[in-house]
């Protein structure tokens, strides 16, 4: 073997050893899964090959790898019926998922965050795609400047962007049909704001001054929201504990205990929720706080857990962080494989 090839498979070894995927995102076909990963790499993974029951190592690896940020890392990806956009480091991009799948990926367009200085460019940390009618949609973005930026997509003019965190935004959410914008900040605080106007935020929560939610070992950092169906009620945690607030009286009404661990994602799914973050576990909450179940999971910290909900043929949930394997959950209790981020 020459030394050029010996030195590339040592650099591709390193590569998949510090690999953190950071974010993940179905197909709206839901045959497929994208991934995004530290280096700026997008992967797309066939479901139909992970769930036959012919797979094969192969199966688990990616069908297409691309460069999607020369920037640097990739934290988050959203989609619509059309278009993958990925957001991190740098310009927020979207590309076709149909080049995608055709395995020619092209650029669609890209946004800039506006800098509030010459020098520095806010990374995303966030982004979520909100319907607004039947021919109109948002995008909003939750930055490193501790602003939300709200673009009209079909226009691809920024709209507006709200101001009053004190540090970077973690998490954004979107209520009363994208009217109105959740975040979650590196502050402690969530802010609720009024998405059509620059103003001040509608309401503010600060978990980490109510008795039931504090833990100042672990900081006032928040870095998870969501908002169930209804809308009456938010979830939110990281330092402080997670809880459960209803907001027409902005109180917290139940805590979900995680000892030792901060919480980086959370999600609502039918009667009950999911979260994960600093330990290798997945959990399943009864919405009145009691644990349903504690799944164990490959990443040592997850970022991200996603269902698909596009294809009851191919339903799963998937569990990425700071591994380069990526857990497939067919029975959303166990892991039942692994997907693996390899770089092309």
């Amino acid at each position: 073997m020459k030394l050029n090839e010996i030195q590339d498979r040592t650099l591709a070894t390193r590569k998949l050893l510090h690999t953190t995927v950071f974010a993940q995102c179905f197909s709206p076909c839901g045959r497929y899964i994208a991934a995004a990963n530290n280096y700026g790499n997008i992967a797309i993974f066939s479901l139909s090959a992970v769930l036959s029951p012919e797979a094969t190592d192969d199966s688990f690896k990616p069908i297409y790898t691309f460069v999607a940020s020369e920037e640097g890392a990739i934290f988050c990806l959203a989609s619509t019926d059309i278009l993958l956009i990925s957001a991190g480091a740098g310009n927020i991009h979207a590309w076709k998922w149909a080049d995608i799948l055709n395995k020619a990926p092209k650029q669609v367009w890209a946004w800039a965050v506006p800098k509030k200085n010459q020098f520095t460019i806010p990374e995303v940390n966030s982004i979520v795609v909100d319907q607004q009618e039947e021919s109109s949609s948002r995008l909003f973005a939750g930055c490193g400047d501790n602003d939300v930026h709200v673009w009209d997509m079909e226009a691809g003019q920024q709209l507006v962007s709200l101001s009053g965190h004190e540090d970077y935004i973690h998490c954004v959410a979107t209520k009363n049909k994208g009217r109105e914008c959740v975040s979650a900040s590196e502050d402690g605080t969530i802010r609720i704001w009024d998405s059509r106007t620059e103003g001040e935020a509608v309401h503010i929560i600060e978990p980490y001054k109510q008795e039931i939610c504090a833990r100042p070992e672990f900081g006032k950092w928040l870095g998870c929201v969501a908002m169930d169906p209804s809308e009456d009620w938010l979830v939110c945690g990281g330092g402080p504990q997670l809880s459960l607030w209803h907001l027409r009286s902005i109180n917290p009404t139940t805590t979900f205990d995680t000892p030792g661990a901060t919480q980086k994602h959370v999600m609502f799914y039918e009667d009950a929720m999911i979260s994960a973050g600093s330990k290798p576990l997945v959990h399943h909450w009864y919405i009145n706080g009691d644990l349903k179940s504690e799944v164990p999971c490959t990443p040592t910290s997850v970022f991200n857990v996603s269902i698909n909900t596009n294809s009851d043929t191919h339903k799963v949930l998937c569990v990425a962080g700071n591994s380069a394997k990526i857990d497939v959950c067919t029975n959303f209790g166990y892991r039942a494989s692994s997907l693996i981020f390899t770089q092309d």
